[in-house]
């Protein structure tokens, strides 16, 4: 078993109707993103974006992972003052 540690709080886990739909019809497990999100594992971002999570991650600002799931970009994004996590499709945002 894989253990990952948490590298910031992620405070209220909220999820829009749209990305629950998306994970449950494919079999992922919320949890499985935003455990990845949370331990430094960002996805499908580019370079730049993964530095400015590094940076984000030490200064408090927000932190924006992006992952696909069964074809749809699914954007988890933790808020600036660590108050919420928010599990989305990026064409909701």
């Amino acid at each position: 078993m894989i253990v990952m540690k948490p590298r910031f709080k992620l405070g209220a886990l909220v999820a829009t109707p749209g990305a629950l739909e998306v994970l449950e019809k494919a079999g992922v497990p919320l949890w499985s993103l935003v455990s990845r999100h949370v331990s430094g594992n960002f996805g499908e971002v580019d370079e730049h974006d993964r530095q400015a999570n590094e940076e984000a991650i030490a200064s408090g600002d927000r932190v924006l992972s992006a992952y696909t799931v069964a074809g749809e970009r699914v954007w988890v994004i933790t808020e600036a003052d660590r108050s919420s996590t928010c599990v989305l499709l990026a064409s909701e945002y």
